[in-house]
């Protein structure tokens, strides 16, 4: 039956039209956005997870940029960290040029009060955007922010690197390294025997005279402290009569480099009794004489009898070492030597804990940089297009657009056809 009120081959050609337009809508938005899911309501689901992953990405973009701020705070840090070490090398070895005989420590104090200068600059210069883990007032510990990260409930959570810088500051208000006060252990080792050589010296004229005695050193082995007549000449230049004091400390400090002692410095106290110090624990052994010339141990300040060692404490700060003053003596400037080698030791340590940060530091940058591309290619697995399969949809939509332009056509030219029922 056919009717001209109701053309239901239009109607059918009509929908399906419209179904194959609103298909190639679709199919060309998709491929102008070059996403597959634009809107909530093309996929809820996937609109959802791919919005919240992309505001995780977009916050791991700050977390990139805290981490380059802190690399650039901890490089800070560390550069002043290692000029302090090579300045503070310096004033050891300025030290250890004080420590000799005939030396200006005026002059030496100079070079020494300009390279504590430098530090304090170094330890104000080391900063980034107004950062300074190399001063301050009192420690305190620093958060870099390093990630974030959603746990199986969805909850957001946020980590940090933390620095505690209170070990790394150089100045801090009487607590920092180069300001603070250092205390290295002493011992002391008094024979309680003056010696006599000032009044009547000691002279080594036959070749089998000889003083020995014994060291040991934190409790290790006893080693042999020789004098004899080679040890006094190689001391004196040729001499063999010990005549003042300056001649026997040559002469002890030749015996202890002979017997491979080291680290132990030869003294004496305002009642002419010679004194040994170090910083680390010895023992000193009684002292014996042989040899035709019948020496006797006690007129060098020897002991007869083992000596006990003193130990005790020597404090001070880098900043505040000063050689120049006339009671300084070489004990004095031994103790300020191993204060420095303590303060070194310090600065040394605090750089390996800012290295430890900068490693750190570098090994989450790389893995938020490969977090973020994983986010990436998630998220695009997830709404982009596929540009292949849409551009193939594309063709077929046309052609089928075209058809459907084309049966709808015949379906309305079906109505005229009645008019020649009635010619």
């Amino acid at each position: 039956m056919t009717s001209i009120m109701t053309n239901t081959s239009a109607q059918v050609a009509l929908q399906t039209l419209r179904g194959i337009n609103s298909n190639l809508d679709t199919t060309s938005e998709r491929i102008s956005s070059g996403q597959k899911i634009a809107n909530a309501s093309d996929n809820a689901a996937y609109w959802s997870i791919a919005t919240t992953m992309k505001s995780d990405k977009s916050a791991l973009g700050s977390v990139t940029d805290s981490l380059n701020l802190g690399s650039s705070i901890a490089d800070a840090a560390y550069n002043g960290l290692d000029q302090a070490k090579d300045l503070l090398g310096k004033i050891k070895d300025k030290l250890t040029t004080a420590m000799g005989d005939g030396v200006d420590r005026s002059a030496v104090q100079e070079e020494i009060t300009s390279l504590q200068e430098q530090l304090k600059t170094v330890a104000s210069t080391s900063s980034f955007s107004g950062q300074n883990w190399l001063e301050s007032a009192a420690g305190s510990t620093k958060n870099i922010v390093s990630s974030v990260s959603r746990d199986s409930s969805n909850k957001l959570s946020v980590s940090t690197i933390e620095v505690d810088t209170t070990d790394l500051r150089l100045v801090g208000g009487g607590t920092g390294i180069l300001d603070k006060s250092i205390t290295v252990d002493a011992f002391k080792s008094n024979s309680a025997t003056a010696q006599t050589v000032t009044t009547a010296a000691v002279d080594f004229a036959a070749a089998d005279d000889k003083v020995t005695f014994s060291v040991s050193q934190n409790g290790g082995v006893a080693k042999t402290v020789t004098i004899d007549q080679d040890t006094v000449e190689a001391a004196l230049s040729g001499a063999t009569a010990i005549a003042s004091k300056a001649d026997l400390k040559a002469v002890l400090d030749k015996a202890f480099a002979d017997a491979d002692i080291t680290g132990i410095s030869v003294t004496f106290d305002g009642s002419d009794n010679v004194q040994f110090e170090s910083t680390e624990d010895f023992d000193i052994g009684a002292a014996t004489a042989t040899g035709t010339s019948a020496l006797d141990a006690t007129d060098l300040g020897l002991s007869a009898t083992d000596v006990t060692t003193a130990a005790g404490t020597v404090s001070a700060s880098v900043d505040s070492i000063d050689i120049s003053g006339g009671s300084i003596t070489t004990a004095n400037v031994k103790d300020f030597l191993s204060i420095v080698d303590e303060a070194l030791s310090q600065v040394t340590s605090a750089g390996a804990t800012v290295g430890a940060v900068q490693t750190r530091i570098g090994t989450q940058k790389d893995l938020v940089s490969s977090l973020s591309d994983t986010i990436n290619t998630g998220v695009g697995s997830l709404i982009d297009a596929n540009m292949e399969e849409e551009s193939t949809k594309l063709k077929a939509l046309q052609t089928q657009q075209q058809l459907a332009v084309q049966s709808l056509s015949i379906a309305n030219s079906s109505s005229q056809n009645i008019l020649s029922l009635f010619r």
